[in-house]
Order: structure tokens, then C-alpha cells, then sequence
């Protein structure tokens, strides 16, 4: 078995044999702390997050583009059957390059809590600028994926991609955490009350945090006019992420003048990943395909 160094080498590149494993980091994650022991999956919801990765599937014919993905789960577990590998299959039936983040969880113990599934959102992406995860990768051409939880991870790191959330560790931090867009699926985005009332608040800022650090991890706080181009999709009737944080994004980018679209569909709940037979969610992945082809991604 490799550890440490000799592992890190032996996972330099993925090819097109198949998906590769990335660690994120060459040591201790950023702060240390975290549980340990292997990850634990439960029904296809991983957890036990002890050594944060990218995986990544690259596509026969790749066109360029990769998109980073992180699946939902209220930042207490990762979604990776449910949301992520549907994700995959989507992506890579159209050339694009599927990297699935398998990020920290804020409450297994991390130093640096709710900032620990920030810093390996962007290293992941800094690792994929720099040829770590497919030397057919764009750099130019990286876009975010999320679901529920995921989304509001996926939205922050879009958000916040000149703010360095840890201090670099090799050569590839030398690269820019920016990306083309983002798309964020039934996204949480507020911490702030009325719309507070999700697992996504409790696990990163507590049951009971104060007005700055709700605002300090609710997505539109940190929009501006390096934001890139977002999409969202979202629900009349999810009792999750209700539908109010869509449009307290879409109010945000308008304001900071960036490119934003905003689906939202009359019904199809919480957690219908890349959509479900037969309801109007079904159909949400053609917007998407257009919204990313108007932006040269396809």
C-alpha cells in the first residue's frame, strides 16, 4: 500500500481509461482536525470524509470543457449515488469531463469547520487548472455543478474565488480558483431568516449564529461583479430550499450586473438530481445544455 508522497505521485493525471482518484491535498488538509478511519457510504451517501479527492471520469472524445461536481446532503453527507453519478453520465455523454468533489464535512471535527468544503473546492479546481486531473482539461473552460447543499457550496466558491481561503501548499495554488459559470440545482443560498430553517445553516454556522455569520456564509453577500454567469434551477414547491433563495441570487447578480438565469419549475420537490421521469424536472438539463452552449462550454 502507498501513503503519503508515493501516493500522491502515482495519481498525477486522469486518462480515458477510466475514472482516478485524486487526493486533494499532498498532506493533513488545511488546519488539520477531521475523523478517521476510511469514508463510510450508506446507501450511497458518503460520510466519514478523513481524506477529501477529486475523481475524475474523462469522456472518450473530451471537448475541453470539465465541470467540478459536489452532490447535496445538508453538508452532513454527500449525495454521491443519488446526485453526483447521475451528474457524471449527463456530463460525459457530452464530452464533458466529470470531476467529483468529495469534500470535507464542517461537523467531523475539522479546525477550520465551515471553511474546510471551501478549501477543497478550490483547490480542486486550482488542481484541475493545472493539468493534476486531465491534461485535456480547458483551463478556461471549468464550471461548477452542485446540488441542494452542494449548490450553496458550488455558489460560493464562485463567489468568493479571489478570496484565498488557505494558504498555498505547493505549485498548483499557484494557479486562479476562477471559473466559466455556475449551476447551482435547487441550491441553498441564505442563511438568513425567514429561510434558515435548513441542515445546510445548522451544519456550517449552528443553531443559534448571529447576523454576521449568517451573512458571512450566505451566498449573495459575496456576489459581485467577478461573479461568473450563474444558472439556477428550482421549485415552486420544495420544502427545502424554498424557492425564495433563487430569486435572492438572481436579485444579487442583477445588481452586481452578472449574467444569471433562473428556472423555476411548478413542481418536483427537493433531490431530483438530473431530473425525474415523467415530472416537469425532467426536462431542466436542456436549459442547462443551452446555457452552455451559449457560453462556448459545448
Amino acid at each position: 500500500m502507498l501513503f503519503g508522497a508515493a501516493l500522491w505521485a502515482t495519481q498525477a493525471r486522469a486518462t480515458e481509461a477510466g475514472p482516478v482518484r485524486l487526493r486533494l491535498w499532498p498532506g493533513v488538509p488545511p488546519g488539520g482536525g477531521g475523523p478517521t478511519g476510511p469514508e463510510r457510504s450508506d446507501g450511497g451517501n458518503v460520510t466519514n470524509v478523513s481524506d477529501p479527492a477529486l475523481t475524475v471520469y474523462v469522456p472518450p472524445n473530451p471537448n475541453g470543457t470539465a465541470m467540478l461536481v459536489a452532490a447535496g446532503g445538508g453538508y452532513q453527507r454527500i449525495s454521491m449515488t443519488g446526485e453526483a453519478a447521475p451528474a457524471v453520465r449527463w456530463l460525459t455523454a457530452r464530452g464533458i469531463i466529470a470531476c467529483v468533489l468529495t469534500y470535507r464535512l464542517p461537523q467531523e471535527g475539522w479546525a477550520v469547520g465551515p471553511l474546510a468544503p471551501l478549501q477543497d473546492a478550490q483547490r480542486a479546481i486550482r488542481m484541475m487548472r493545472a493539468g493534476r486531473a486531465s491534461a485535456a482539461i480547458d483551463p478556461d473552460r471549468i464550471g461548477l455543478l452542485g446540488f441542494s447543499a452542494g449548490g450553496h457550496l458550488m455558489g460560493m466558491t464562485a463567489a468568493r474565488s479571489d478570496e484565498p481561503s488557505y494558504a498555498p501548499v505547493d505549485e498548483v495554488d499557484r494557479q486562479s480558483a476562477e471559473v466559466a459559470t455556475a449551476a447551482l440545482i435547487y441550491p441553498v443560498i441564505t442563511l438568513l431568516p425567514p429561510f434558515d430553517r435548513t441542515a445546510t445553516r445548522i451544519s456550517l454556522v449552528g443553531t443559534n449564529p448571529n447576523l454576521q455569520q449568517a451573512m458571512a456564509w450566505s451566498v449573495q453577500t459575496h456576489v459581485d461583479d467577478d461573479t461568473p454567469p450563474i444558472f439556477v434551477v428550482e421549485t415552486q414547491d420544495d420544502p427545502i430550499a424554498k424557492p425564495e433563495n433563487g430569486e435572492i441570487l438572481a436579485d444579487a447578480c442583477e445588481d452586481a450586473q452578472v449574467p444569471v438565469q433562473r428556472l423555476l419549475l411548478p413542481r418536483g420537490g427537493h433531490g431530483f438530481a438530473m431530473g425525474r421521469t415523467g415530472s416537469p424536472s425532467e426536462k431542466w438539463p436542456v436549459f442547462l445544455e443551452t446555457w452552455l452552449r451559449a457560453r462556448r462550454l459545448l
